[in-house]
């Protein structure tokens, strides 16, 4: 009795301990990535974020379904917009004019680009500092591919041109909420 060898769990009890540990490491992993009202988000990105529309005819819902009301449909692909509530197949999104619509996950991308909303051109800098040389100006109303943005500044680029823009002078670069997520869909000013 003293030399006995080591009892065996049963195979089911191994499997059942192992998926529950692997469970248990996926529910955190993913618990960083919340709504605003502190649900998980259905897709596991965080909330918000900057998505930026596939297509240059997008439509703009009233809510998250095909049943809503088309509120009006975007034109320009490229466009960022930031992601501040969503459902597993539908988007609630921020536009450059604070108007607030639902779109489907699939005319968004993960590609990040920024918008000029100003009337003036914007600097494109060889570097991260307002005394870098100016390569470029971005037009009014222009979109440009972004790289990475990083203590205050975005790279960007368009085709062989590549610079620096401060991170707050165009949309699509902001880390907080620039639309309340309780606020129905509709255009800025109204509700």
């Amino acid at each position: 009795m003293a030399n006995s060898p080591p009892r065996k769990a049963p195979d089911g009890l191994v499997r059942s301990a192992t998926v529950a540990a692997a469970l248990a490491v996926a529910v955190l992993a993913g618990a960083g990535d919340r709504m605003p009202d502190g649900r998980p988000t259905p897709s596991g990105q965080p909330v918000p974020r900057w998505l930026s529309l596939k297509s240059s005819e997008v439509h703009a819902r009233q809510g998250p379904g095909l049943d809503y009301r088309i509120l009006w449909e975007y034109r320009a692909a490229g466009l960022p917009v930031q992601v501040i509530a969503e459902t597993s197949e539908w988007r609630k999104i921020c536009d450059p004019e604070g108007s607030v619509a639902w779109v489907h996950r699939s005319v968004v991308s993960s590609r990040r680009s920024l918008f000029n909303p100003e009337a003036l051109e914007t600097p494109i800098r060889a570097g991260r500092s307002a005394d870098a040389p100016v390569r470029a100006r971005l037009a009014p109303r222009s979109l440009i591919a972004l790289e990475a943005c990083e203590e205050g500044w975005c790279e960007v680029r368009s085709r062989r041109l590549r610079g620096w823009v401060p991170a707050g002078t165009l949309f699509g670069a902001a880390e907080r909420p620039l639309c309340d997520a309780n606020r129905p869909a509709g255009p800025r000013g109204s509700a």
